[in-house]
């Protein structure tokens, strides 16, 4: 019998959305799945997967295995303009089925719709020196093997090419199993100005 091809690391395509969306929903509580804290499981990835992959088409990349996305890396290049597209671009298709919260949010999918409206929360002046963002999310079935640092090095290197000489992240502090992954591709911790339960990480795009 011959065997499957292995997974193969390429750009993102639309026709990619459904799994993008699903990869970003069972990955979104700490790396574990993260449907039972949210009733509507395209709120998640309509924060933090599919506005990249509209807005910034060209950072996004995908590890394909049998025939489907089971891995992704998006970002942007330049965090400020992202805010101002996402803002005018991306939020008012949303404004209607996410209405913005009118009182302190009791849940997480509240607190996820809050900042949702308020974008301008990714633009912390102790970022300024790493100005690109990312997100990188594997299933649980493809983690361990190689593909986050293959996805990584793909992105890091189309940040070079555009010229840009640092990015940053942000990451749940509780998540340790993505710290430790993120430590050894040399990204080191960005001290900020009441964090909350996130921690900030950055390196150079070398």
């Amino acid at each position: 019998m011959t065997p499957p091809p292995p997974p193969v690391l390429r750009p993102y395509r639309p026709e990619d959305r459904e799994a993008l969306f699903d990869i970003c929903v069972r990955t979104g509580d700490a790396g574990e799945d993260a449907r039972h804290l949210y009733p509507d499981p395209s709120l998640l990835p309509n924060i933090f997967a599919a506005p990249y992959a509209a807005l910034e088409p060209g950072l996004a990349f995908v590890v394909e295995d049998g025939g489907r996305a089971v891995g992704y890396i998006i970002g942007t290049a330049d965090t400020a303009s992202f805010v101002d597209r996402y803002r005018a671009e991306w939020l008012p298709g949303l404004a209607d089925r996410y209405p913005a919260p009118v009182r302190e949010p009791a849940t997480p999918a509240e607190a996820m719709t809050s900042l949702m409206h308020h974008p301008e929360h990714m633009i912390r002046p102790e970022l300024a020196d790493y100005p690109a963002h990312l997100h990188i999310d594997l299933l649980p079935s493809h983690q361990g093997a190689g593909h986050g640092r293959r996805l990584m090095d793909t992105f890091l290197a189309a940040l070079a090419e555009q010229d840009v000489k640092a990015v940053h992240l942000g990451m749940l502090t509780a998540n340790t199993k993505a710290r430790a992954f993120y430590d050894r591709l040399g990204f080191h911790e960005i001290p900020v100005t009441d964090p909350g339960p996130a921690t900030y990480l950055g390196r150079s795009t070398q």
